[in-house]
Formats: C-alpha cells, sequence, structure tokens
C-alpha cells in the first residue's frame, strides 16, 4: 500500500486491515475505505487497483472507483484494462464507461491505440457517451481494426457525435463487414443521414442474411424518413422474421407511405398481436380514409392493446374521412 502520510482518523483506523494479510480483509477494508467518500482515500484505492496481488481485491477496488473523475483515478483504471485478471478488467472497463467529464475523456483517449484489442475496445466505449469530438478521428480509423468489438465500438462513437464525414464508411461497413453485431451497429449509425445518399447501403441491408440486421435496416429507414424507401419496405413486410415485418410497418406509417395500406392491411391479421398492433399504428398514421374500413374490421380485437391502437389509428383518420 501507498506509504503515504494522512492524519484523517477514519483512514488512520482502515490502515491496518489495509495492509493484512488476508485479501478478504483487504477486500472489506476497502469497502469501507470508499464509503467514506473522501478524495484522501484515492491514493489508498487506486494502490489496491495496481498492485494488490489478489485479483479479487484489484477488482473491488476497480468497482469503487467508478463514482470519481480525478487524473489519477481515471489512469489507474485505464492501466487496469490490461490486467492480467478478466474480472479485473471487466471492472475497470466497466466503471470507465460511467465517466461524465470530457477531462476524463481526453484521458482516455491515447489509449484506443494500445495494443490489447480489449483495451481499445473498453476506451473506445468509455469515450463514446462523453461525446468528446477529439475521439471522431481515432474512431474513424478503428473501423478498420482487426478486432470486431474494436470496429463495434469505434461505429457507436461515430454514431453518438453524428459525425457525417464518416457516413461513407460506415455504409461501406454496413455492406462489407463480416460480424453481424458490426454490420448491425453500422447500420443504426447510418440513421445520423440528414438525406438520402445512404439509401442504397440501407435498402441492401433489408436483404442481409441475418434478421437482427434486416430489422435494424427497417428502423433506421424510418429514421432517415426518405419516401423511396417505401418499396423496399413494403416488400419487408414479408419478410420471414415477425420482427422485421414490425419494424418495416412502423417505418412505413412514418414515412405515411400510403401504398402501403394493403400490406399492413394483412399484418392487422396477423397472428401476433404486437404485429397487429403496430400496423393498425401505421394505418392510422397513413392520413388514407381506405385504412377506416380495415381498421374498424379489428375493433373487436381480443388483445387489448391492438384494440387501443385502432382506436388511436381510428382517431387520426377521423379528419381524414
Amino acid at each position: 500500500m501507498t506509504d503515504r502520510i494522512t492524519d484523517n482518523p477514519d483512514i488512520l483506523d482502515l490502515l491496518p486491515r489495509l495492509g493484512d494479510g488476508d485479501a478478504g480483509v483487504r477486500r472489506i477494508a476497502l469497502i469501507e475505505l470508499a464509503d467514506l467518500e473522501d478524495p484522501e482515500s484515492l491514493p489508498w484505492l487506486t494502490d489496491a487497483l495496481l498492485v494488490d496481488t489478489h485479483a479479487e481485491v484489484r477488482a473491488e477496488a476497480a468497482r469503487l472507483l467508478e463514482a470519481w473523475e480525478e487524473p489519477e483515478v481515471v489512469q489507474a483504471l485505464c492501466a487496469a484494462l490490461a490486467d492480467a485478471a478478466e474480472p479485473v478488467r471487466l471492472a475497470a472497463a466497466q466503471s470507465l464507461s460511467e465517466l461524465k467529464s470530457w477531462e476524463a475523456g481526453l484521458l482516455i483517449l491515447p489509449w484506443v491505440n494500445h495494443a490489447e484489442p480489449f483495451v481499445r475496445a473498453s476506451a473506445l466505449r468509455a469515450l463514446r457517451e462523453l461525446r468528446l469530438e477529439e475521439a471522431a478521428a481515432p474512431a474513424l480509423l478503428a473501423l478498420g481494426d482487426g478486432e470486431a468489438a474494436v470496429r463495434r465500438e469505434a461505429v457507436g462513437i461515430l454514431g453518438w457525435l453524428k459525425h457525417e464525414p464518416a457516413l461513407p464508411a460506415l455504409a461501406r461497413l454496413a455492406g462489407e463487414e463480416v460480424d453481424t453485431d458490426v454490420r448491425r451497429a453500422a447500420i443504426g449509425a447510418l440513421g445520423l443521414a440528414r438525406d438520402g445518399s445512404v439509401l442504397p447501403a440501407l435498402i441492401a441491408a433489408l436483404g442481409d442474411p441475418a434478421w437482427q440486421v434486416r430489422e435494424e435496416a427497417a428502423t433506421t429507414l424510418g429514421k432517415v424518413g426518405e419516401a423511396e424507401a417505401g418499396n423496399a419496405l413494403i416488400a419487408a413486410l414479408n419478410d420471414s422474421y415477425w420482427q422485421v415485418r414490425l419494424r418495416a410497418a412502423r417505418a412505413l406509417g412514418r414515412l405515411r407511405h400510403r401504398p402501403a395500406l394493403d400490406g399492413l392491411a394483412v399484418l392487422l391479421g396477423h397472428g401476433i398481436a404486437n404485429l397487429r398492433k403496430e400496423a393498425a399504428l401505421a394505418l392510422g398514421e397513413l392520413g388514407d380514409a381506405r385504412a377506416l374500413a380495415v381498421l374498424r374490421g379489428g375493433e373487436d380485437d381480443s388483445d387489448p392493446e391492438v384494440r387501443k391502437a385502432i382506436r388511436i389509428a381510428l382517431a387520426q383518420l377521423q379528419g381524414v374521412a
């Protein structure tokens, strides 16, 4: 443990147990030390994280440090990402992901170039919600990383930053990436587009072998809000997975794509209640009076949520009628 001197009586009382030969005693002492919520205790906590001989104690220290933004804590947590013990690495990554300050982000940034893939991915994950503009350039480079986990976190950063210069690279990733999770993340990130430039990539993704990717593509097409996607989304209403059909129905409603009326009417008779509910809501959003008869035909649906959705849709269409 650190040889730093303190005159804090609460810390002094804990020092013997912090240096105890029993790892369990040291771990409990660390918890009590953290409960003091005193910045003066940080050297002992970071020491435990970095030099304690027992992985359980190091992991506990990493968890206990999640509420602190001090530079020495951030640096210690970053260093712990390369710990030999997986529980320590995971705890450090989680604590780093809880940080909120821009200053902490600047300290984490150099770690995205670490030799270990886990360190790179964890550093990118920690940077994601900080929305640090300085993270955009390394995230773009990381799209070409050899590890899927790193590429996935890099996509997350670019999406959170709404970094439009990344759109061409994300579109390529959506079509060429071998990892399903990365493709799905890239397609979701394409929702930051403000025009139809990403439509070809998104429409192509409706034919992806993985249904999760097709589901994300349908969702994102609804967000991008381009009418040209309508026909492709109508085709997706017949997807073999109901989850894709549901997102396609929702997207068509958002687009107010009236040619989808017949396809949505068919879904209103589907055996899955969630799908009937989304079809009803989408029919209401179309603004087409022809949907009134279809919706009234389902007013006695067996599911209360579907009946509620039909009432909402009918109310939306009253003015149209």
